[in-house]
């Protein structure tokens, strides 16, 4: 039987901004279980489509999330990425 989770990769990256804005795409990699080309691509797609904004800050960059985008899933277009990782997070 094939391993599965709950979780998508790119959910579990803006997981992974959300606990650490300046987190790097190498830990980013480790932490989701892909190769850094992998997390580089995943964190684009989140740049590309709002749910991040990339800063830089000297040789470091830094990530923005954007809570209110919605997930995309079709037939719950009207929950917020955001409201997910709260509960993730463990936030009220």
């Amino acid at each position: 039987m094939a391993e599965w989770g709950f979780l998508t990769n790119h959910l579990h990256a803006l997981y992974c901004v959300a606990r650490h804005p300046g987190i790097r795409i190498r830990e980013i990699a480790e932490s989701v279980g892909v190769q850094e080309r992998a997390a580089h691509r995943i964190v684009a797609d989140l740049v590309e489509s709002g749910y991040l904004t990339r800063r830089r800050v000297g040789s470091r960059n830094f990530y923005e999330l954007h809570p209110n985008q919605p997930i995309r899933r079709e037939g719950l277009d009207e929950v917020a990425v955001g409201e997910i990782l709260d509960v993730l997070l463990k936030r009220k």
